[in-house]
C-alpha cells in the first residue's frame, strides 16, 4: 500500500493544468496561422493576429510603396486594440487559470470565425485565386478578424503560457535562439518554443492551401479549432477540480 504522502499528493500532480494549457495555445497558435494567411492573401495583405507584420505593412505602404494597403492594416489594429481591451477587462474579473469566462471568450472567437468564414463565402461565391483584387467588403472581414483575434490574444495572455501567445512568434524566436546551448544557456523550453514556430509556419501553410480551393475554407478550419480547444480547455478545468 503507497504511503499517506504520496496518496494526497497524487491528485495535485495529475491536476496541474500548465501541459493541458500549453497543448491548446499551441493548437490556437496554429489556427493563428491559418488566419493569418486567410487575411495577408485572400484580403489585401491585412495580418489579422500578428499585428507587428501590420505595423511595418502600413509604415511602408505611409512612405508610397505602391500596392500596399493602408486602410486594412489600421482598422485591422484598431479592431485587435479593441478585442484585447474588451476581453481583458472582462477575464480581469474572473479568477486565475482557465475559467467559464475563458471558455466563452473563445467560443465566441470561433463563432466569429464562423460567421466569417460563411460571409466571405457568400460573398466570393466562387474560389479565390491567390494575388487577385479583394472585393471591398474585405475590409470589414479583416477589422471583425482583428477583433476575435485580439480578444484570443488577450484570452492567451491571462492564461500565461510561457512563450507561446497564440499571436507572436519573434519573442518566441529569441527565446530560443538567446537561451540555447550555443549562446551559453541550458536551452530549457526548447520545445515549446519549436512547436509554436512550426505550428504557426504550418498553420500559414495549410491557410494558403486551402485559400487556393475557397476563402471561406481555412476561417471555417479555424473556427472549429478555436471552438474544439475552448471546450476541451473547459472540460478539462472542470474535471480537475
Amino acid at each position: 500500500m503507497p504511503p499517506a504522502n504520496d496518496v494526497a499528493n497524487a491528485p495535485a500532480k495529475t491536476r496541474d493544468p500548465k501541459a493541458w494549457h500549453l497543448a491548446l495555445m499551441l493548437v490556437l497558435t496554429f489556427s493563428t496561422g491559418i488566419v493569418d494567411a486567410v487575411g495577408y492573401l485572400g484580403l489585401d495583405r491585412v495580418f489579422t493576429a500578428n499585428m507587428t507584420g501590420n505595423v511595418v505593412i502600413l509604415g511602408m505602404a505611409l512612405t508610397g510603396a505602391e500596392d500596399l494597403p493602408i486602410l486594412g492594416p489600421v482598422l485591422a489594429l484598431v479592431g485587435f486594440l479593441v478585442g484585447a481591451a474588451v476581453v481583458g477587462r472582462v477575464l480581469r474579473r474572473a479568477a486565475a487559470g482557465w475559467t467559464t469566462a475563458s471558455t466563452v471568450v473563445l467560443v465566441l472567437v470561433g463563432v466569429v470565425l464562423g460567421a466569417l468564414a460563411v460571409v466571405t463565402s457568400l460573398l466570393s461565391g466562387v474560389p479565390v485565386e491567390v494575388g487577385t483584387t479583394p472585393p471591398a467588403s474585405a475590409v470589414v472581414v479583416t477589422t471583425a478578424l482583428g477583433v476575435a483575434m485580439g480578444g484570443q490574444a488577450a484570452a492567451a495572455r491571462r492564461l500565461a503560457v510561457k512563450d507561446v501567445t497564440t499571436v507572436v512568434v519573434t519573442s518566441t524566436l529569441t527565446g530560443l535562439a538567446a537561451d540555447s546551448r550555443l549562446a551559453g544557456g541550458k536551452g530549457e523550453g526548447w520545445r515549446r518554443r519549436l512547436g509554436a514556430v512550426v505550428l504557426i509556419l504550418a498553420g500559414a501553410a495549410a491557410g494558403a492551401a486551402l485559400l487556393r480551393w475557397h476563402i471561406g475554407a481555412g476561417l471555417a478550419l479555424a473556427a472549429v479549432i478555436t471552438v474544439v480547444a475552448a471546450l476541451l480547455g473547459h472540460w478539462r478545468a472542470h474535471a480537475t477540480r
